[in-house]
């Protein structure tokens, strides 16, 4: 029998503040990027990489991550993890030209690749002993996640408004040393034998990226040209050599076998789906508050809190025990549908239009559909896995939220630049431009929901039920 780490209570408040910071990564920016336009020379179309830079390389990493977790100990790569996200925000902070700032973010991604599984390998190991305090653990680490998202959209605002778009990076550096310091609260793993699949996370990393490359550039280029098709073809090459790969050797990164998982391939399908839709709604809403609104930074940050925060006492107080009582197929089923339609009603967005009237209330019914499905999407995913391959389980729902987010947005990027979202200045051809990228993501929720309808299992096995009930009566104990 393991023994109960005293510890453990402490070690999580390290462990959830790593998941906050890894979440506000990616929300912190949202209201800084115009500033980040115009004192880097970002176009509108390119202004997504400073997003998808970060998601690339956190997404296509996750999985050499969770390896390196096993391989090399999962403290050691939790403060390796930090140093690199550290060191990458040095590099966004003062970065003066566009490509410096891409590359900045890249890093800080590599950093969050290392830490989010080997957070969740820690974690599983101070509470795995005690099905009831694992519920609980899981259900406040979870909690960090949109807690992390409200702070980044406030924090944002607030720094960008009142000091300077390179403070929402200076911020990691007291952060990440002050949780480095903290480290020693966290259980030491030894490291195991094995092998790591470099050129497995070569090929799928560098396919991840090529796909998002050849579709941001495809609507200056042309869907048709020779250079598009080529960028295309390679990214398949890429990633059929990665299915290639993990077939064929001992260790891989991604065993072709968990997908026989009941449950896993739907709902990865429906998180990459959501993460398509989810992302860019965001992205586009911080551009028109901005752009079209007028919105200063601070007033942008602000105007996205109420959003954020419903998704955070949403997540905690309601969904875990709508989970309990009926299973996962339900509110994912609703929850994509309510986000589909928070996207219509967000499409209907006018150049005079207010917060009050064309943007909270949308905003908020997108967010509880968000609530609604997010949670029990990871639950489904993992909820099949055995024991042993939990973590993988965990690391492929991750990275596929995080692939979706990128795609989407690099999908819908070039849908609105087509419908006159690069027309700065001209707020009806911006507000064009937002709708049709407010459409194509409702689209895409609807299918999330349509495809979970038809595709998941109706109801979860017992024990997957008994994990959903354990994990409300704890959020709610």
């Amino acid at each position: 029998m393991s023994t109960v780490n005293p510890r453990r209570w402490w070690a999580l408040v390290v462990l959830a503040a790593a998941q906050f910071m890894v979440i506000m990564d990616t929300s912190i920016i949202g209201v800084a990027l115009p500033e980040m336009q115009r004192d880097l020379g970002f176009s509108q179309g390119d202004l997504q990489w400073v997003f998808n830079a970060y998601v690339i390389a956190f997404g296509g990493l996750l999985l050499l991550g969770g390896r390196l977790s096993d391989l090399l100990g999962a403290r050691r790569v939790f403060v390796t993890g930090w140093i690199i996200l550290t060191a990458g925000s040095v590099v966004a902070a003062a970065a003066s030209t566009a490509w410096v700032e891409i590359v900045g973010r890249a890093v800080q991604g590599v950093g969050g690749a290392l830490i989010a599984p080997a957070s969740m390998t820690l974690l599983m190991m101070l509470f795995g002993h005690n099905p009831k305090e694992l519920g609980k653990a899981l259900a406040l680490y979870g909690a960090a996640a949109p807690a992390g998202g409200t702070a980044g959209v406030f924090l944002g605002g607030v720094f960008t408004e009142w000091a300077s778009w390179p403070w929402v990076f200076i911020i990691y550096i007291p952060i990440g040393i002050a949780t480095l310091a903290a480290t020693g609260l966290l259980p030491a793993v030894a490291p195991t034998r094995g092998s790591v699949d470099v050129l497995g996370a070569a090929a799928v990393t560098g396919g991840l990226a090529l796909t998002v490359f050849a579709v941001v550039r495809a609507p200056e280029v042309g869907w048709g040209e020779p250079e598009t098709l080529l960028e295309l073809l390679g990214a398949a090459v890429l990633l059929a050599g990665f299915l290639l790969i993990q077939k064929s050797i001992r260790t891989p990164l991604m065993p072709l076998g968990i997908w026989r998982t009941p449950g896993l391939g739907i709902s990865n399908l429906g998180m990459t789906l959501m993460g398509a839709a989810w992302i860019p709604m965001w992205y586009f809403l911080n551009l028109y508050l901005q752009q079209v609104l007028g919105y200063g930074a601070f007033e942008s940050g602000a105007a996205l809190l109420p959003m954020t925060g419903l998704l955070m006492i949403f997540m905690t107080m309601i969904t875990a025990r709508l989970l309990g009582r009926f299973g996962p197929k339900p509110l994912i089923t609703a929850g994509l549908f309510v986000l589909a339609a928070g996207m219509v009603w967000l499409s209907a967005l006018e150049p005079t239009g207010t917060f009050a009237v064309d943007v909270l209330p949308a905003s908020l019914v997108a967010a509880t559909g968000m609530a609604l499905a997010y949670i029990p999407l990871m639950m489904s995913a993992m909820a099949g896995a055995p024991p042993e391959q939990a973590g993988l389980a965990s690391g492929i729902v991750n990275t596929t939220y995080q692939v979706g987010s990128a795609l989407g947005l690099a999908a819908l990027t070039a849908l609105a630049t087509s419908q006159g979202a690069d027309q700065i200045g001209n707020l009806p051809a911006l507000t064009d431009g937002f709708s049709a990228a407010f459409l194509g993501a409702a689209a895409v929720a609807a299918a999330g929901g349509l495809l979970t309808l038809v595709l998941m299992r109706g109801k979860p096995a017992a024990s997957d039920q008994d994990a959903a009930a354990s994990s409300a009566e704890s959020v709610n104990a």
